[in-house]
Formats: structure tokens, sequence, C-alpha cells
């Protein structure tokens, strides 16, 4: 078949379209918007805008800088996810974890935290055109829940000073807990009552929105409902607005009963490059490889958890609202959000649970919602941040104790506890280290869950049976690491008994074989053939049976009938004929090392 130039022309251009539309989602959707989008869109921004103003105020509180460092990291994810994202719920910003990872990595520091969202940008954004996700997988779910449990427990014991009204508390979590029951008697009347009765309305809030049913309703009942689903919604907001006017009505008169936020930068923060080196307080200079030397283990942990914590949220929402998202894809928008926010003085940020189900929740049809949460944002720091002098710090740390709290997940216990109570390892090693250093129970519970599955890798079991000679039956895949464990039972059950027996090993379960095992079985040939007895492979997989061919080993058998077997393709078998089946393999395989 001949190929015109212009067909080859057009096949070219659209293989370029179409990869470009693999880097650019926002090419998919975008063609094919509505104006019903626009308006689900809008006011699905318009919502998660209004919740993420307070909470980023609150994060920053968290990462121990200005409250103005919160809405600067808030923006950017908006612009950037909605050309490279794959999700339309998602919404990026900052949240309680990576706020508490932060602080555990810069210490309150801005210009530090500034540059470690760059470096964490480039990582993730190089893991993504490598396409490593998959490194992802080896963080166990036990492991991710005892961080976030111990997060949810540092990060809301650590608001009960603010609470209080209490000053000058260390924040290692040992100590913060000690300095803080310590220093009640200090406690603020008015930031105490302020701050309970913040809880009490959240809280009241929360509960009445998880109240509101799905079943069918008159239409006057409908509307009260959209009400109270749009007051609870935004209840962050109006709590903290409601908070600030009560601060401000008491300042005015002379009364400062609050501890308030006190004097924030106002306007848009400028777009430059993050800062490379550090200047301490005496004048001297902290060169870029010491401050990377500082940041220690954290500079893996937080992007991963970042990447982690984004992406089980994109899954998550994508499967309840029927569509597909690309995890790379969305390594790589993550890591651009980073990159372009340190360039406007942001730290950290990931996706964020609590406001993506609010964007869900409002029915957002596109990334394009986004736009208009950033929008928001964008306005409040040029417009409103003489208002947010007085915002009391009991309110924000109100907002903060309900954001976490529903992290505290106590049901997982019990799960791993019936399932499989070995999985309670990882979860109470990374739960307890975490209280010490936030990396450091991340490392800690990844070593140990590591160690098991490694363990499970060098120590697989194999079910011996005797049926005239000895039968092996592997239960999983034989690699370098069970090559050992292999050897040292068929030597104290076949080769170093007074009689020396016969063995068949059933490598069914076998897929893949590595050089290791190769030399290894090589050596118990000859310890085989030494003592004129017999060591016959049967059931082997094709690929595994090349390998074997290809190694020419010496004393090689194999149970030939049912290697041929193997290559028909076989029906699905009922249990009487599977066991049926696998009498007569035995005895196909008894009978060959009789012969």
């Amino acid at each position: 078949m001949i190929i015109k130039p212009s067909q080859q022309m057009s096949a070219s251009g659209c293989c370029s379209y179409s990869t470009l539309k693999a880097w650019l989602p926002i090419l998919s959707w975008l063609p094919r918007y509505k104006l019903k989008w626009l308006q689900m869109d809008l006011l699905a921004g318009i919502t998660v805008g209004l919740t993420t103003v307070p909470q980023a105020l609150a994060y920053a509180e968290v990462a121990g800088l200005p409250v103005q460092y919160g809405l600067y990291s808030a923006f950017m994810g908006g612009f950037i996810y909605t050309l490279l994202g794959t999700s339309k719920d998602v919404t990026l910003g900052p949240t309680a974890i990576m706020s508490l990872l932060c602080f555990s990595v810069v210490g309150g520091q801005p210009h530090r935290a500034v540059l470690l969202t760059l470096l964490c940008g480039l990582i993730q954004a190089v893991m993504a055109l490598l396409r490593l996700g998959f490194l992802l997988d080896f963080i166990s779910f036990p492991v991710i829940k005892g961080f976030t449990c111990a997060a949810a427990v540092t990060i809301g014991f650590g608001q009960v000073k603010n609470i209080l009204g209490l000053k000058d508390v260390p924040h290692q979590f040992f100590l913060e807990v000690y300095y803080t029951f310590y220093k009640i008697p200090e406690a603020r009347i008015g930031d105490v009552v302020l701050g309970l009765l913040c809880l009490a309305v959240l809280v009241m809030l929360m509960f009445m929105k998880m109240g509101l049913g799905s079943e069918d309703v008159p239409p006057c009942s409908r509307l009260a409902r959209k009400l109270v689903w749009a007051v609870a919604t935004m209840r962050n907001a109006l709590v903290v607005v409601a908070a600030s006017l009560v601060a401000f009505s008491w300042d005015a008169y002379g009364h400062h009963v609050f501890t308030i936020t006190g004097k924030t930068s106002q306007g848009l923060p400028p777009f430059r490059p993050p800062p490379t080196s550090d200047t301490m307080a005496n004048g001297t200079v902290v060169s870029f490889g010491e401050i990377v030397e500082d940041f220690g283990g954290g500079l893996a942990v937080i992007p991963i958890m970042g990447l982690l914590e984004s992406i089980a949220i994109a899954k998550a929402f994508a499967s309840q609202n029927d569509y597909r998202i690309d995890a790379n894809q969305e390594l790589l928008a993550i890591g651009v959000t980073n990159i372009m926010g340190s360039f406007v003085s942001a730290y950290p940020v990931t996706g964020s649970f609590g406001r993506t189900a609010v964007n869900s929740q409002t029915g957002v049809c596109s990334p394009a919602g986004g736009i208009v949460t950033s929008v928001i944002v964008l306005l409040s720091l040029e417009f409103l941040m003489p208002v947010f002098y007085y915002i009391p710090k009991a309110c924000l740390a109100a907002v903060i104790i309900c954001a976490v709290a529903p992290m505290v997940d106590y049901h997982v216990v019990a799960n791993m506890w019936r399932i499989r109570k070995l999985d309670l390892l990882p979860f109470v090693v990374t739960f307890l280290m975490s209280f010490w250093q936030v990396q450091y129970g991340i490392i800690a519970g990844v070593a140990v869950s590591g160690a098991m599955l490694l363990y499970n890798m060098a120590r697989p079991q194999i079910k011996v049976s005797d049926h005239g000679v000895l039968v092996m039956e592997l239960s999983s895949g034989l690699s370098f690491p069970a090559t050992e464990h292999l050897s040292h039972i068929i030597h104290t059950q076949a080769l170093q008994v007074s009689l020396p027996r016969s063995v068949v090993l059933d490598c069914h379960h076998v897929s893949v074989i590595d050089y290791t095992v190769i030399s290894e079985l090589r050596d118990l040939l000859r310890q085989f053939k030494l003592r004129d007895v017999q060591l016959v492979f049967s059931r082997l997989q094709p690929s595994v049976l090349e390998v074997l061919l290809a190694a020419d080993l010496q004393g090689f058998m194999m149970n030939v009938s049912n290697a041929k077997c193997q290559k028909k393709k076989k029906k699905k078998k009922n249990q009487p004929e599977a066991i049926s089946e696998h009498r007569r393999w035995l005895r196909s395989s008894v009978s060959e090392i009789a012969l």
C-alpha cells in the first residue's frame, strides 16, 4: 500500500496532537466545554474558594509561617492543574499534613520553606518524566494510616495552646504536651470561650451536613436543605468572619481579650526566583548546600507524601464519579505547581481531601473550577489582608482541629486486627515514631513493611508431601533471597537423611527465576547425583523452562508429559477435576523417577 505525502503529514499531525493532548489534558475537555459547565464551575469555584481562604490561613499557622504564606500557596495550583490535571474534582493547595511536614523540616523559616517547595517540585516532576510513580506502591496502607493518624493527633493537640491562648510553648510534641498542661493556669478566658464556641459551632454544622439525607422531599424542604448545606459547607469562612467581627468589636472598645493574628503583608507576592541561600540573624550566610543538608530525609519524604496524598484523592473521586486519571500526569501537575509556586513564595502543596470533596459535591464539571478558586484567593490577598489582622488565633485553631479530627481513623486498627494482625506492626511503628520526628516515622514504617515483604520473599512457604518420593510445592515465586531457604529444606528432608530420597519440585507458581537460583540448582543437582537420587522439575512455566534449558544444567530432569500439557490452552476446571488432574500429575512424576 502506498501512502501519499498528505496522508503521512495527516498521520504525523494526528500523532503529534494526541501526544500534546497527553501532556496537556486541557485540550481533551476544552473543545467540548459547555455553558452549563461554566455555571457549575463558577458555583463550585466560589464555594471552594470560601473554604480555601480560612483553611490556608490556618494551615500557615501549622507550618509555623506568617498567615499570608498560606494564601501564597493556595492560588498557583488552580491555574496549573487546569492545564495539566486529569481529575475534574481535585484541588491543590496547602494541607494539614504538608504543613506539618514543612514545619518539621524548615522550622518556620519562610525562605527555606520556599526553597523546599522548588526542590520538591523538581523531584516530583523528574519522577513524572521518568515514569517512577510505581515507587509509591512500596508505601503500604498501614504506613500511610499510621502516619496520618499520628499527624492528626500532633496537629490537633498543637492547636490546644491557641485555644487556651498560651504563649512560648515548644513545638516538639512531647515537650508541647508537657508545657501545655503546665501552663494551663496562664490560659486567657477570652480565647478559651471563643475557641470552644467556634469548635461547638463547627461541629454542629458538620453534623447537620452529615445528617442531610438524599430522599425525596417537598420543594420548600428541599430549599431549606440546600440552605443548610450551603451554610454548613461554608462553615469555616462564616465562623472566621463572625469571630473576627467579635474580636474587632472588643478591640475597638479597648478590651484586648483575644490573641489575634496581627499585622500581615498586604498585596500579591512578587514573582521572583526562590532564594538559594539564607542569612541568619547574626549575619551568617548559609549556602545552598548547607540548607539542602539541613533538609535531610525531609527532602525525600515531603515530595513522596505529597504525591501519595494527591493521587489517593484523585483515584478515590475518579472511581466515585466514573472517570479515569493518569497517575504520572498527576505527578507532573503537582511537580509543576510546586515549581511555579516557589516563584510566588509558596510552601509545598498537594491535593486536599476536604476541599476536593466540597468541589465534587457542588457539582464541578471540569478543572476550570480551580481558576475561580484561585481568583478568590488572589482577591483576598489584594484587598482583604488588613481585615485578617483581627482573626483570632483561637478561631483558626478550631478550624484546624475540626479539619484533622476525621483523619484519626480508629476503625482501621480494628480491621487490621481482624484481617491480618501482622499489619499492625508497621502501623504502630509509624504511629509512634511520628511523634518523635514525622519524617522518621514514615521512614521507619517503610523500613518495617519492606523488611516484612523481603522476609516473605526469602522464606516462601514450601508444602512437603510424601508420595513414595518427596513432593515439594512452592506456594509463591522463587527469587534469589529464597534460594538458601529452599536449599536448606531439600538438604534436611531429602539429602542429609540416612536414606537419601528423590524429590519432585512443583514449580507451578514460579514465574521468574534468576542467576542466583540457577547456581544453587546446579549445586543441588550435583548433590543428588552424588547420592544416586533424582531431582525432577514439574509443572514448569514456559518462561522458567526456557531459562533452565539455556542454563544447560547437568542432570536436569523434568516431567515431560506435564510440560507438553502446559502449552495447551486449558478450560476452567471444577474442584473434583482439578484434584483428579493433580493426582495424575503426581503418579506421572513418581513413575518417571521410578524409571
